[in-house]
C-alpha cells in the first residue's frame, strides 16, 4: 500500500502574433510554443511516511480495534433487541455474503460421488435496514456486509454507515430483500448455521472473465469441417441468416464477444453438510467466480425447493437462543468418514 495516487494536466499556450489560440486551431498553420505548465495533484496513503515499526504498530491497533468492535456484537439479543415474529409459509429471510474457498468431494451413504464447493462467511454483518418506503415500495430490504477490509479502502459515505452500525468497514456490501417478518437490527452479525444441511440455497457472483471469444468458445458451436474444401472457416460462426427478408440480424444473435465477467446466479444448489467453529458452508456442484471471490448465498426461490426446511432459524441464528451448536452438521444421506462403514454382526 505503499503507491501513490496522483493526476497530472498540462495546458498548452499557443500564440500567434499577440493572440492566443488553441491547439487544434493552430494545428492548420505553424505556431510559437509559448510553454506548458504542469498541474501535480498527490494524494499520501497514511502509511506513506512512516516506518516499517510504525506501519506495523498501525496494523495491529486496527485489527485489534476490529476484534474489539466485532466482541461488542457477538449478543445482539441482550442489547435492545427488535421485536421479532414467527416463521410463516412465504417468510423471506436475508442471505448471507461468504468467500469461495474451492472444490472437494464427499459421499453419501450409497456409496456416490458428489462435488462440493466450501464457501466461509467471513465477518458478515447487518449493515442498514431499508423499510419499503425507501426502497421499492413493495418490500423491505436489509444491507449486508462482509469480510474485514482497511477503512482507506472505502468512501465517506460506505464509512458512515459503518460507523452506524458500529461494525469494520466491509469489503462486499450487497442488498436482499426481506418480508416485514425478518427484519434485522443493524450490526447483528451473521453465521453458517443461518443454513442448514438439505436446505437449498441460490448462489451469485461475478463469473470468471474470459476476454474476448470466438462463438465455438462462446457458445459451444459445433465449427466448420476440418477439411473437405473449408478454406479458413474452421472456427467461423458462418452466416447469420438474415437474407432478403428480413433484410437484418435479429438482435440476440449468437456471435463472438466478450465472455464472462458478469453477474450469474446458480439456483438450487444443497447444503450437504454445514461447519460451525469456521463457519463453512458444503454446498453441492460449482458455482460462479474464481477462488477467494466475495459471493452472496440466501434461500432459493424455486417452488420445487423452497420447503426443504420448514421451520429454519428465524430470522436467522442466535448464539443466545440455540446455544453451541455441534461443530460439524451433517444431511441425513452423507457419509460421515469418521463413523465406521462397515459393522460386523
Amino acid at each position: 500500500m505503499r503507491g501513490m495516487m496522483a493526476t497530472w494536466g498540462c495546458r498548452f499556450l499557443l500564440q500567434r502574433g499577440t493572440q492566443l489560440i488553441s491547439p487544434r486551431a493552430a494545428a492548420e498553420s505553424p505556431v510559437q510554443l509559448l510553454g506548458c505548465i504542469r498541474t501535480v495533484k498527490t494524494t499520501t496513503w497514511f502509511e506513506e511516511h512512516l516506518t516499517e515499526d510504525n506501519q506495523k504498530y498501525m496494523r495491529n491497533l486496527m485489527a485489534e480495534e476490529y476484534r474489539s468492535q466485532t466482541a461488542e456484537k457477538l449478543n445482539p439479543l441482550k442489547d435492545e433487541p427488535w421485536p421479532r415474529h414467527e416463521w410463516t409459509e412465504g417468510s423471506r429471510r436475508v442471505g448471507l455474503v461468504a468467500v469461495k474457498l474451492g472444490m472437494v468431494p464427499i459421499w453419501t451413504k450409497t456409496g456416490e460421488r458428489h462435488p462440493v464447493t466450501l464457501l466461509q462467511v467471513q465477518d458478515c454483518h447487518v449493515l442498514k435496514y431499508l423499510p419499503k418506503e425507501e426502497f421499492d415500495g413493495h418490500s423491505a430490504a436489509l444491507v449486508v456486509g462482509g469480510k474485514n477490509v482497511s477503512p482507506f479502502h472505502r468512501g465517506e459515505e460506505e464509512m458512515e454507515m459503518f460507523r452506524n452500525a458500529g461494525v469494520p468497514p466491509k469489503q462486499k456490501v450487497t442488498i436482499f430483500k426481506v418480508s416485514d417478518n425478518a427484519i434485522i437490527k443493524p450490526g447483528t452479525p451473521l453465521y453458517a448455521a443461518h443454513f442448514r444441511p438439505g436446505q437449498y440455497v441460490d448462489v451469485t457472483a461475478k463469473s470468471i472473465g474470459k476476454g474476448f471469444q470466438g462463438v465455438m468458445k462462446r457458445w459451444g458451436f459445433k465449427g466448420q469441417p476440418a477439411s473437405h474444401g473449408q478454406t479458413k472457416t474452421h472456427r467461423r460462426p458462418g452466416a447469420s441468416g438474415p437474407g432478403g427478408d428480413p433484410a437484418k440480424v435479429f438482435k440476440g444473435k449468437k456471435m463472438p464477444g466478450r465472455m464472462g465477467n458478469t453477474y450469474i446466479t446458480a439456483h438450487g444448489l444443497k447444503i450437504w453438510r454445514v461447519n460451525t467453529k469456521y463457519n463453512v458452508l458444503y454446498v453441492h456442484g460449482t458455482v460462479p467466480g474464481h477462488r477467494n471471490c466475495v459471493l452472496k448465498v440466501r434461500d432459493t426461490v424455486l417452488p420445487t425447493r423452497c420447503s426443504t426446511v420448514l421451520n429454519p432459524p428465524f430470522p436467522t441464528y442466535f448464539t443466545e437462543e440455540e446455544g453451541d451448536l455441534a461443530e460439524d452438521l451433517y444431511d441425513d444421506n452423507l457419509f460421515i468418514h469418521t463413523e465406521p462403514s462397515l459393522t460386523l454382526t
